[in-house]
């Protein structure tokens, strides 16, 4: 896999950290700045707003600008917002911050991965997506736990602070190590070619897909700190490492979802979204049993993000060459799944359901991954027959 590959998953890693790391942080967040919990989760919601704004937008606004020169602003803007938030704690002014980092790190997302997929030949596209997006577990692993250390040793704003610092130095690595100049005419990408692309009805199934795939598990992912304090028991100074081993999984569900991908799409996202299904209720059913919510929610990390290089592997085989405005509204449909999911999480802990309801609500996402999954895979065994049917009525003229 080429450096560049890696030194963008490094950026996703960086700026991931700052889309996850509420999960530890919303507790003591929520006491610092005299918010409930569900509001405090609004903040999760917000930055996936910025996103789902952002990604098309700034796409198509920086669709003539060199690579390099948009990735790099894209980040400079998002080390200036997470400093401006940690010098200036209003929750108002926090949420609008998450609003405009959440935006800046949309476009970066996006032309990483149209960067990304078309560093490598079409065989390796899950491969290299699942590099890229690897990046985000790590970010569980590593910069989660170190964020709700951080903020239970320091304050909330020291986690920010870390995710600027990371972020700089990632944007750093990107202009050193992608070629400057503007792309070539042949290279550059064409609007009206772009939203040509987008009329391909399977296309929407598999942005649909990415959705719900995603919701299944942050919708038990973004409250699983307060989960694991208040409902199942486990020490605060414990939350850290629980959120790591959640990464562990992540990252290995990434790696085999990775290598699979590329041969067999429908068996991970149906294999994964499966999986995800069963943890996320055996989690409601069971949330005030250490022994089991561990290892379920290690669980549902690996099913989960094992369909993350196999949706996103689907959408650029439809999209062919044309995929930089289609790779945005993937990341679009990534992030309606984060901003939903919270949302509708943060409504069941306000019912008599409480926090042990999150795992309900990932279930049924997850069911309806499924559904959507099969959908597509119906659509496109019709449209091989349909293939071959013309492809023999044109032999016989």
């Amino acid at each position: 896999m080429p450096l560049l590959v890696h030194l963008l998953g490094f950026g996703t890693f960086a700026q991931g950290t700052s889309e996850f790391m509420l999960a530890g942080l919303l507790p003591p967040l929520a006491d610092d700045l005299g918010v409930s919990l569900p509001d405090a989760g609004l903040l999760v919601s917000a930055f996936a707003a910025g996103m789902i704004v952002g990604a098309p937008l700034l796409t198509l606004a920086t669709l003539r600008l060199p690579r390099r020169a948009a990735l790099v602003g894209f980040q400079a803007v998002f080390v200036a917002g997470h400093a401006a938030a940690a010098l200036v704690p209003d929750f108002g002014f926090l949420l609008a911050m998450r609003v405009v980092t959440g935006m800046a790190y949309a476009g970066f997302w996006a032309l990483a991965s149209v960067a990304a997929v078309s560093a490598v030949p079409p065989s390796r596209r899950g491969r290299a997506m699942s590099v890229v997006v690897s990046g985000l577990s790590l970010s569980m692993i590593l910069g989660v736990p170190a964020g709700t250390v951080l903020a239970q040793h320091a304050s909330w704003r020291a986690a920010f602070w870390a995710v600027a610092a990371l972020s700089a130095l990632s944007a750093l690595a990107a202009l050193v190590a992608l070629p400057g100049g503007r792309d070539t005419t042949a290279h550059r990408p064409r609007l009206r070619a772009e939203l040509r692309s987008l009329a391909v009805p399977r296309l929407w199934v598999a942005y649909t897909t990415t959705a719900l795939a995603v919701s299944a598990t942050i919708a038990v992912f973004s409250y699983l700190g307060a989960l694991l304090e208040d409902v199942t028991g486990v020490p605060e100074s414990l939350v850290p490492l629980v959120l790591g081993l959640y990464g562990v999984g992540a990252l290995a569900g990434l790696t085999v979802g990775g290598r699979v991908a590329d041969r067999a799409p429908y068996a991970v996202l149906l294999t994964g979204m499966g999986t995800a299904a069963a943890a996320a209720a055996a989690i409601a059913l069971t949330a005030g049993v250490p022994a089991l919510v561990i290892p379920l929610a290690v669980v549902l990390a690996a099913g989960g993000f094992a369909t993350n290089p196999a949706v996103n592997a689907r959408v650029f085989t439809l999209l062919g060459d044309t995929r930089t405005l289609g790779g945005a509204l993937n990341i679009v449909a990534f992030n309606v799944g984060i901003a939903v999911a919270p949302w509708l999480s943060g409504l069941v802990i306000d019912t008599g359901l409480g926090l042990p309801g999150i795992g309900w609500i990932g279930a049924a996402f997850a069911l309806a991954a499924l559904a959507s999954t099969l959908t597509d895979r119906a659509l496109a065994g019709r449209e091989t027959v349909s293939a071959a049917r013309d492809a023999c009525a044109s032999m016989h003229v």
